[in-house]
This record gives structure tokens, C-alpha cells and sequence, in this order.
């Protein structure tokens, strides 16, 4: 019997839970939102890395329109457990499947690309791996550890999953690896969770941003929203209050960009102008860093936002210091 393998069968869909759905409408983009392709030196030298070393980027595998800048500054946003994810986000361009176990030489690999790209400041993000009886806890903390140990001078930011329906000691396991920044998208406000987040709760990632700085008050966190998606403005300050209500350090708001038309579709592009009255309004709620602009991403400058954010944090312990010296000497 001869057995013919067919070698020209079409890849796999990158989302197959989308391709019954009808297309959706793709709005002309605003000068504001065109940015130039990628194709510097610094580009490539960051791109020769990351794939000398086997690593997954979310800059990539999202489709992240500042990919061009962040590389040709040396800087690349980590994407760990695999590049295929448990969930199917109607705003998400990562591919949706069963994913691939997990690589234990993954947490050296990272760190050993931190190490040679000298970075000081390193972002780590992952897929959701909701097949893992911790959702990859234990996974991220070794990460964490790793780039310690192999770049001990690099700040450390995580971008987690939301750990539904894992055990609490998943999440501890992450905050006691004492990342620099804790950083947990709410991604949207609640009324549009069934539409673009379902396989997400929107209390529950409110909950884990919360047991973050009630396990360890000293790490800050951080959170972000698109905005773009049918939200209201008074929606958008509700979860403002929510995440100042959970001890959110910084805030991160951004345009969602559609990537397929068969994913959710922008409602309006928001202007420059209205992203620069949510930082007021943010700044205004006590954050301590807010970075709202329509090309916003969760780690666009994230090294730079970090020293800004430990100096608002230094300014704030300052001011409380002096205020409650003065108060001491009233009382005297």
C-alpha cells in the first residue's frame, strides 16, 4: 500500500473560531495612527536575537504597530508558554488553539536574550494557558527568577493572564518572584466583556490586581484599557475608579486597532485630544503614571514610564513624610 502525504494541504488557520463569522468593516486609519515600517539597523540586530534564541514576542504575534520603533531601540516584549493560546478574544491577533507543553529551557533562553540584548528594563508577557492546572504560575515566577539571576541589574515587568479558575497559590506563586511591575489588562469596561473578552470576568481580573498589592503593597501594578470599542466616557471613568479602588499604580489607555476583519470592529477612532482628557482625568484620580495616546501599548516605553513611575512614588513619599512631620509639630 502506498500512503501519499500531502505536503501542499493549507496551514492551519490562524483562528479557527473565527471564520464563520462575517467580516466586519475596516475604518480608515487617521494620519495620527500611520506609522512608519520597520526596517532599521537597531530593528534587525533586536530581530537577529530574538530569533537566534527561539523566543516568541507579543510584538509579533500581536501585530503591534509600535514594533518598528520598540526594535530599532533595542527593545522587545517577551511572550512566554508558547505562542498559541488557550483563549479566543474578539480583540486579539494571537493564534487560538491547543497549545504545545510546556519548554523548561524557555526561563534560560529569556534571560540568556536579556543578558545579550543588555536590556534594563525587560517586559514578559504571555498567552493564556488555561490547560495548566496553575495557568502557568509557577512558569512565570521561574522566568522571573531566570532574568534575575542572568541580568541582575535589568528591571522586571510582567503582563499576566487573568489565572481564572486557578487556584489563589497560582497567583502567589507569581507575586512572591517580586517582579518590579505587576501588570494585568482590564482591556475594556464590563458591558462589552461578553462581546470582546468572554472567556474573561471582569471582577475576577479587578480581584487580581487587588490580592497583588494586598500580598505585597510595595510592587507596583499597573493595568490597561482600548478604547475604540463602543465604550462610553463615563464607562471609562468607572473603571478608572475600580482600579484606583484595587491600588493600580499606573494606567495605560490606548486605540484598539482591528487586526482581520474577522475580529471585533473599531467603533470610532478616538482623537488625540480625548486620550489627552483621560490622562487629566486619570492623573486627577490619584494614579501615579498614566500614559494615554492612541499608539498607547501596555509595554510602548515601558522603561521609561518605569523610571517616571519610581519618581512619582519617591515624590508621594516625600509629600507624605512632610505632611506628617508638620502634623507632629503641630501637635508638639
Amino acid at each position: 500500500m502506498t500512503v501519499v502525504i500531502d505536503n501542499l494541504a493549507k496551514p492551519r488557520p490562524r483562528h479557527p473560531e473565527k471564520q464563520a463569522r462575517p467580516d466586519t468593516p475596516l475604518l480608515r486609519k487617521p494620519d495620527w495612527l500611520r506609522v512608519r515600517a520597520p526596517g532599521s539597523e537597531g530593528y534587525a540586530a533586536t530581530r537577529s536575537v530574538v530569533k537566534a534564541h527561539g523566543l516568541v514576542t507579543v510584538c509579533e504575534e500581536a501585530a503591534c504597530p509600535n514594533i518598528g520603533e520598540c526594535w530599532s531601540q533595542n527593545h522587545a516584549t517577551m511572550m512566554i508558554m508558547g505562542e498559541i493560546c488557550t483563549r479566543a478574544c474578539a480583540f486579539c491577533n494571537v493564534t487560538t488553539g491547543k497549545p504545545n507543553p510546556l519548554d523548561p529551557t524557555e526561563p534560560a533562553r529569556v534571560a540568556d536574550a536579556v543578558a545579550k540584548m543588555g536590556l534594563k528594563h525587560v517586559v514578559i508577557t504571555s498567552v493564556d494557558r488555561d490547560d495548566l492546572a496553575d495557568g502557568g504560575g509557577a512558569h512565570f515566577a521561574e522566568v522571573v527568577r531566570a532574568i534575575r539571576a542572568a541580568a541582575p541589574l535589568a528591571t522586571v515587568e510582567i503582563l499576566t493572564p487573568d489565572f481564572l479558575r486557578k487556584p489563589i497559590s497560582a497567583i502567589e506563586t507569581v507575586i512572591d518572584a517580586r517582579p518590579d511591575v505587576f501588570n494585568h489588562n482590564l482591556e475594556t469596561v464590563p458591558r462589552l466583556y461578553l462581546s470582546i473578552r468572554p472567556g474573561a470576568r471582569y471582577y475576577s481580573s479587578l480581584r487580581l490586581l487587588e490580592r497583588v498589592k494586598e500580598r505585597d503593597p510595595v510592587q507596583f501594578t499597573k493595568s490597561g484599557l482600548m478604547v475604540g470599542l463602543g465604550e462610553t466616557k463615563e464607562e471609562v471613568m468607572q473603571v478608572m475608579d475600580d482600579m484606583r479602588s484595587a491600588g493600580v499604580d499606573f494606567l495605560t489607555i490606548g486605540q484598539y486597532l482591528q487586526p482581520t476583519r474577522k475580529h471585533a470592529a473599531i467603533d470610532r477612532y478616538v482623537t488625540p485630544e480625548e486620550f489627552g482628557a483621560y490622562e487629566e482625568i486619570a492623573r486627577a484620580k490619584g494614579f501615579l503614571m498614566v500614559s494615554a495616546s492612541p499608539l498607547t501599548r501596555s509595554s510602548h516605553h515601558a522603561g521609561k514610564d518605569f523610571a517616571k513611575l519610581q519618581a512619582a512614588r519617591q515624590a508621594q513619599e516625600a509629600r507624605a513624610a512632610a505632611q506628617a512631620s508638620a502634623q507632629a509639630a503641630i501637635q508638639a
